[in-house]
């Protein structure tokens, strides 16, 4: 198995995983629904697969494997790595209903820039 095609394959697994997070965080919003400790465990399962993505990514550019476009690809990845720490600092780790809406967005938000990251690199 060669490093481009597991690249890929935890891509999918990212954008899977944050629209999960995504519909999960609205869900709770719509129920009235605080911020639970297994949706935290999600979200940090998500950063994973979002820094192990940037890792193999690392691996990928080290072994001269570029993307298409390399600039807006690296632009999608490091925002898909620094967007849940990023709302984690800004809610200063509440965990009310409106947290949930905030990362329920954000999850959505992920998919998008997951899946912009793949089409950049294609050519």
């Amino acid at each position: 198995m060669d490093l481009t095609f597991l690249h890929a394959r935890i891509a999918t697994a990212a954008i899977l995983f944050a629209a999960i997070c995504g519909v999960w965080g609205v869900i709770n919003y719509l129920r009235k629904e605080r911020v639970s400790g297994n949706y935290w465990g999600t979200l940090a399962i998500g950063e994973l697969l979002m820094v192990a993505q940037g890792v193999l990514g690392v691996i990928l550019w080290l072994e001269a494997q570029r993307p298409a476009r390399p600039a807006m690809h690296i632009l999608y990845g490091v925002v898909a790595i620094i967007t849940w720490p990023a709302a984690y600092v800004f809610t200063q780790g509440r965990d009310t209903r409106h947290e949930s809406l905030i990362y329920g967005v954000i999850g959505l938000f992920m998919v998008g820039i997951t899946v912009r990251a793949l089409m950049t690199a294609r050519p």
